[in-house]
């Protein structure tokens, strides 16, 4: 007996090393988190901050609102919010969640600063009202039809925890305090971040005990891991390497729709830009981006439908609208551009520009799967057009902070860049008044606008959008917003990224518009 003992002791050790991992979901980004300020806005942030930030308001997987830390809201008068809140919502160090703390969370994300932050959600509130520990009164300068769908942005942090933290504050822990299903633990950049199960969750407690997400940004590398069990969950598998992941036993692929639409910014402001030259290299008396032909030309001189289904491998939809099927504001009418590079090169002559002239492009090459490859090709498109097109990929953090640099003359240092956004609302008229309104710091207007744009036509469109309260006619002014987009072309929408998953088998999981990756609806299969 006393030879069985090492043996005995070794199934036991195993069967508990066994039991361990199986409470402990192992995912997998492809994007790197790059802070943990649940009121700093960039998707890879959010996506991890969710399991333990609770808004008063989420989404479910097709981005529909629905009430979480708020119980129910009415509209008082045009000005006036009601949101009843919940009364068994606790924060990780014990204390209750009350209307104190929902009033910071809001004044705290609308005082917000940067390039990236959720204050366009609540740029019109005026006031936050706490009539009792339940009760929040949020008052908007201006009517606010949509002010509870915006709010899902928004994370209530704990006013004590949070009263002024800085990001250090956040990023070590002694801020990261919410009132979701998991608790922090740590995040190392560039490497991974974990959580823990919640014990004063006010819900049916995880079956994950532990969360670690890893971030693997090459492609090959995260399928791999999947193969070889090393995670149990991951992102973005590119279209390449689908076949990969669904024709092996021990792993599945899942695929959705997405709310990100990939589209081309283009300068039409700026008189002079900095990546636009004559064929010959010097610099062009005007910018040619500032001729509706031009950006006609470009927009005709993509083949969306090659891009989407070979250059994406069938793992985009092309596009002419920034609005994604099943989003408020989508135009089901509204057809693809065609694709006719005689007629773009009509368009250049009328413009005054027959022999075109050259450009650089920018793009992400590390943002989603097939970005580096369709700029390349978005390139040669260009080029065979008389466009002489050179591409500039770059890493997504210098992409973000190129992006919203300008030159010592006031232009916008990337002058044709392509880019993907989708409003975390799920609303067609947050993307483009994040995108194209015109900048107002005031009013949380073009928070992601690039190449600051401004047109009157569109702002009073969006405002009349904003100040509706009736579904249907919100819908059709919207949809009026989306046409003149189209019409205008201050960007070039280009096609709408694709969602897939992959996941072990023995497990099951709800795909989202937005891309999440969320431990919350990973389970194990019945």
């Amino acid at each position: 007996m006393p030879r069985l003992r090492p043996a005995l002791a070794a199934v036991l050790l195993l069967a508990s090393a066994s039991a361990t991992q199986a409470q402990t979901l192992r995912i997998a980004f492809k994007a790197s988190m790059d802070g943990t300020d649940p009121h700093q806005s960039f998707t890879p942030n959010r996506n991890a901050q969710l399991h333990v930030w609770e808004t008063l308001v989420t989404q479910d997987a097709t981005l529909r609102p629905h009430p979480l830390l708020a119980t129910s809201w009415r509209s008082v008068d045009p000005l006036t919010w009601e949101f009843t809140l919940r009364r068994d919502a606790v924060f990780h160090d014990g204390t209750p969640f009350t209307s104190t703390d929902a009033a910071f969370s809001i004044l705290r994300a609308k005082a917000a600063t940067g390039p990236r932050t959720y204050a366009a959600a609540v740029r019109n509130v005026a006031t936050v009202e706490t009539p009792d520990a339940h009760t929040l009164i949020v008052r908007t300068t201006v009517p606010t039809p949509l002010q509870p769908d915006f709010l899902v942005g928004i994370a209530m942090v704990s006013a004590r925890a949070a009263e002024g933290a800085q990001d250090a504050d956040f990023n070590g822990g002694r801020a990261a305090i919410g009132t979701g299903p998991y608790r922090w633990v740590r995040w190392t950049p560039q490497q991974d971040v974990t959580f823990e199960r919640s014990p004063n969750w006010r819900g049916t407690p995880e079956p994950w005990e532990r969360v670690q997400i890893r971030f693997i940004p090459n492609d090959s590398a995260r399928v791999a891991a999947l193969l070889a069990g090393d995670v149990d969950v991951i992102d973005t598998v590119p279209t390449g390497l689908h076949a990969r992941i669904s024709g092996n036993a021990a792993t599945q692929l899942i695929k959705t729709d997405s709310v990100f639409t990939h589209y081309f910014y283009l300068d039409s402001m700026s008189d002079q830009v900095p990546n636009i030259t004559g064929l010959d290299g010097q610099p062009l008396p005007q910018n040619p981006l500032r001729d509706l032909r031009v950006r006609q030309a470009i927009s005709h001189a993509l083949n969306r439908e090659a891009l989407a289904n070979r250059v994406m491998e069938g793992g985009a939809t092309a596009t002419g609208q920034i609005a994604p099927v099943g989003l408020i504001g989508h135009v089901p009418e509204m057809p693809v551009p065609a694709y006719d590079p005689a007629r773009s090169r009509a368009l250049l002559a009328e413009a005054g520009d027959p022999q075109g002239f050259a450009m650089t492009i920018h793009c992400t090459q590390d943002r989603f799967a097939g970005d580096a490859r369709t700029c390349q090709a978005i390139g040669q498109m260009l080029t065979a057009i008389g466009i002489r097109t050179t591409v500039e990929a770059l890493p997504m953090p210098i992409y973000l902070r190129r992006s919203a640099t300008l030159t010592p003359g006031g232009a916008p240092e990337l002058t044709a860049h392509l880019s993907m956004f989708g409003s975390s609302s799920g609303i067609a008229s947050e993307a483009l008044t994040a995108l194209i309104r015109t900048p107002n710091a005031a009013r949380a207007h073009g928070g992601w606008n690039r190449t600051r744009y401004s047109n009157p036509q569109l702002d009073a469109l969006l405002d009349r959008v904003d100040s509706e309260f009736d579904p249907a006619k919100r819908e059709a002014d919207t949809q009026e917003a989306i046409r003149w987009v189209a019409d205008n072309l201050p960007l070039v929408p280009i096609f709408h990224v694709g969602a897939s998953w992959g996941l072990r088998r023995g497990l099951t999981m709800t795909p989202r518009a937005d891309q999440y990756t969320m431990a919350t609806e990973v389970r194990a299969a019945p």
